[in-house]
């Protein structure tokens, strides 16, 4: 079934699932939801990129619309005003422009640039707005993105949300040295490596401006809550894996789920893709049974206040999305050409990424 059947791209007009990476449940009890603002949210994300210099302008015409970014969003904070929608779906955007960086900066041994750049954008994360102009696009384009985002819950939200984002940032650089020197983390180590890189608490974060609302710590840390989000960004951060491990193996990558259970499990590669399946099956399983729970831990927050019935209505709308979070991301990755390994003239080097060191002239 096509996921979103008035796409502007006619390519997606149907989407077709590889028979390995199928997921029936999802297809049948994971409904797939689209934000209205979508049209408008891809091609202002699109004039983004170009304004902000982070994709060259033959790329952004060429490839940022079949990339699927802003339907990755579109299709997960169900609900957001607009311009939180918009703000997000940019910082998106910029992530995965972030992530092509540091991935050309290992496959392109520049150990220095990519130091520079950690430096950069732990600062300009502590102080954007003294970085709007900074001459790398990447510095400019955080800065600009994390001030929008900034704008919309108070100090103590913005303040979680930078946390967060540092913890991002050095797990990026342990995933740097793990590349360049060649070491396969062990299972649990990558998993544990994994929630940062994934960025599993910044998405999660970015649940409340979409449902209006800070949420107090003892709702965001009660165990139903929490439960129900890390299992909907396990999913994510597995069935990734399990998508780009052809991409992974092509160039060289030695941060794959899958890879780990090879090298440490001593599985077959048939045996881990498997053991993938079986992980990504039992994480929607365990969601199913965890999203009842949170549900029910927010219809208990309304107390008769007007406070309870507030929290219960945003932290319904927070359990609602990491549902969609599910056929979000399962359909973005048969649909994206981020994953399209095989139409590649270079299976290790992606056609919509720049291969230049960025930012150091």
């Amino acid at each position: 079934m096509p996921a979103f059947p008035y796409s502007t791209v006619p390519a997606r007009a149907v989407t077709a699932v590889p028979p390995a990476l199928a997921l029936p449940v999802i297809e049948t009890a994971f409904p797939r939801r689209l934000h209205p603002y979508w049209p408008r949210l891809q091609d202002r994300t699109r004039l983004w990129l170009l304004e902000k210099r982070l994709m060259p302008a033959d790329k952004v015409a060429e490839y940022a619309d079949g990339l699927c970014y802003t339907d990755l969003m579109a299709g997960y904070y169900i609900g957001a005003p607009d311009e939180v929608l918009q703000a997000i779906a940019d910082y998106s955007a910029w992530f995965f422009v972030w992530d092509d960086r540091h991935d050309r900066d290992i496959v392109h041994d520049r150990p220095a640039a990519w130091r520079r750049l950690r430096f950069r954008l732990h600062t300009a994360l502590d102080a954007p707005q003294q970085h709007l102009r900074h001459q790398d696009p990447l510095v400019a384009g955080l800065a600009d993105s994390v001030l929008r985002l900034f704008s919309f819950l108070p100090d103590t939200w913005n303040e979680r949300f930078t946390r967060h984002f540092h913890t991002v940032i050095e797990a990026y650089d342990q995933e740097f040295t793990n590349r360049t020197e060649g070491i396969v983390p062990g299972v649990d180590e990558y998993l544990r490596l994994r929630r940062l890189t994934f960025a599993h608490w910044i998405w999660t974060d970015l649940l409340e401006p979409s449902a209006g609302l800070e949420l107090p710590a003892a709702v965001r840390n009660n165990v139903k809550y929490r439960r129900a989000a890390l299992l909907s960004q396990e999913f994510a951060a597995w069935y990734n894996d399990l998508c780009s491990l052809p991409k992974e193996l092509a160039g060289d990558e030695v941060h794959n789920l899958g890879i780990s259970l090879v090298v440490h499990h001593g599985l077959t590669l048939e045996q881990a893709i498997s053991e993938l399946r079986t992980r990504v099956l039992e994480c929607i399983e365990q969601f199913v049974e965890a999203e009842r729970a949170a549900l029910r831990f927010a219809d208990g927050l309304a107390d008769g206040t007007v406070r309870g019935k507030e929290l219960s209505a945003a932290v319904r709308a927070c359990v609602t999305n990491m549902r969609n979070w599910f056929s979000s991301v399962y359909w973005f990755h048969h649909e994206s050409g981020r994953y399209r390994v095989d139409s590649w003239e270079d299976r290790s080097t992606p056609p919509y990424v720049s291969n230049e060191a960025a930012g150091e002239k």
